[in-house]
């Protein structure tokens, strides 16, 4: 396919108006929806982009939407400006049975009258659509295609759709390629796209550098939209291969070092690459005052966490308190949400760290905020609990051997040992949990004990 072939006009009046009752039943279903449990009240359109023509026999539009819906203040019901989702929407007379979990429902009216919507991602043709686009660099209407200038995407690559739960969408090519496409985007310098850059251009092969990129310029903004990497085949992800381990009653900790130093490698590349800060008092005691608040949110909304508040608190306060007598630490750019399943062990016993968008629920502003490095080492302590809670096997000791040998190699790596320092590594562990109790409250009671067990650990420091 030839960029000519690709259609640079804006999709038909009236789209999102027929799509609209379909779109408020199908949208909330999606794993990557963020505004789970608060119906959807309306949708505002903020691009459409024809890229097949939408009489044909497959017609394609990609389209970012805002979806609204309303919450309760203290006040009352209001309106919350709403999430902005990216959807690739095809439309078909009929759909094949392949295509049956893609459904999004049957047009009434206005320019796809009497077709089939469905997320065309699951689709052939649709995903050749896109990776042809990054090939030749196309500009669709908003939409800007960008390929790195030293690679060479080739034309042909089978796509396949990866269906394991996320809260993105991937597409691979030929077992080459993997498109990441965003669902829910905001404006600005995203972090999936920004540090992967950075890294390739500190030559750090922890990292899958960027091959192309997908962006929207949109009233004088650029907007992320996905990012084309290498596919790393017959790759598993962390956490897969520690249950699998954890399954055969096998230890963990030859992989954990490796893992440690990985993360040691690439923090070291990314303090290199992007400017580094040094907190000092103010800046630490506002960032233990964040920790606090979220800690007393939380109790408050997970009444088994109360109990606990008190000495979890003093995980804060001595970071403040060490502050206050001189303390500073460095900050720089991290990956910002390190767990288990963000890394990817290769055949040949490498690992690479993945996925660099940061926790969701986090404004763009805050997650390309420096932090201290420490704060990914505490993710991943916490994803080794994880894995030790569920495993069907348990294996006495494993989280903890983990834990330890992920250090030592951070160590060996990096120059520093996260066990030096405490103080700082507590903190950003108790925050975790935290964060892992309200998490799991709202979305997975089963798992609460997982961040309890882990909140009763902290609640009582360890021996200076």
């Amino acid at each position: 396919m030839s960029e000519a072939v690709i259609r640079t006009v804006t999709s038909p009046p009236g789209l999102l108006a027929s799509l609209d009752p379909l779109l408020r039943e199908w949208l909330p279903r999606q794993r990557w929806f963020a505004g789970k449990g608060r119906p959807v009240t309306g949708f505002s359109l903020v691009a459409a982009t024809e890229l097949l023509p939408a009489d044909s026999r497959l017609g394609l539009h990609h389209v970012l939407v805002r979806a609204h819906q309303q919450y309760a203040p203290a006040g009352g019901a209001a309106q919350e400006p709403g999430d902005c989702y990216q959807l690739l929407i095809g439309t078909r007379e009929a759909l094949p049975p392949r295509l049956a979990p893609a459904l999004i429902g049957h047009v009434s009216e206005g320019p796809a009258a009497g077709r089939t919507a469905y997320d065309a991602l699951y689709d052939t043709r649709p995903a050749e659509v896109l990776l042809e686009a990054l090939r030749t660099r196309a500009r669709i209407g908003a939409l800007r295609f960008e390929r790195a200038p030293d690679e060479d995407i080739r034309a042909g690559l089978v796509p396949r759709l990866m269906t394991a739960e996320q809260s993105n969408s991937s597409v691979v090519y030929g077992d080459t390629f993997i498109l990441k496409l965003l669902r829910r985007i905001v404006p600005g310098v995203n972090p999936d796209l920004e540090l992967p850059l950075a890294l390739a251009r500190e030559g750090c092969p922890r990292v899958p550098a960027p091959a192309g990129w997908m962006t929207a310029d949109l009233a004088g903004r650029s907007w992320v939209l996905g990012v084309l990497q290498p596919y790393l085949q017959g790759a598993t992800d962390g956490w897969e291969l520690a249950l699998r381990e954890l399954a055969k009653g096998e230890d963990f900790v030859a992989e954990a070092r490796a893992l440690g130093r990985a993360t040691a490698e690439v923090h070291t590349a990314l303090a290199r690459a992007l400017p580094t800060v040094t907190l000092g008092q103010a800046q630490t005691r506002h960032l233990a005052e964040g920790m606090t608040e979220r800690l007393e949110e939380t109790a408050r909304a997970v009444p088994l966490l109360r109990s606990y508040a008190p000495a979890l608190r003093t995980a804060f306060t001595a970071l403040a308190d060490l502050a206050a007598e001189g303390r500073g630490w460095t900050a720089q750019r991290v990956h910002g949400d390190l767990h288990l399943g963000q890394c990817l062990r290769s055949p040949d016993g490498a690992w690479s760290l993945i996925d660099f968008e940061g926790e969701p629920a986090k404004s763009l502003t805050e997650r390309r905020l420096p932090q201290p490095a420490v704060r990914d080492v505490a993710g991943m302590l916490r994803s080794f609990d994880y894995a030790a809670h569920s495993a069907d096997v348990r294996v006495p000791g494993w989280a903890e051997a983990c834990r330890a040998a992920y250090c030592t190699g951070y160590a060996e790596a990096g120059g520093h040992d996260p066990r030096t320092d405490p103080v700082l590594l507590r903190a950003f562990e108790t925050d975790k949990a935290v964060y892992e109790v309200l998490y799991e409250a709202r979305h997975r009671p089963d798992w609460l004990e997982v961040p309890l067990a882990a909140v009763r650990r902290l609640s009582v420091p360890e021996p200076a």
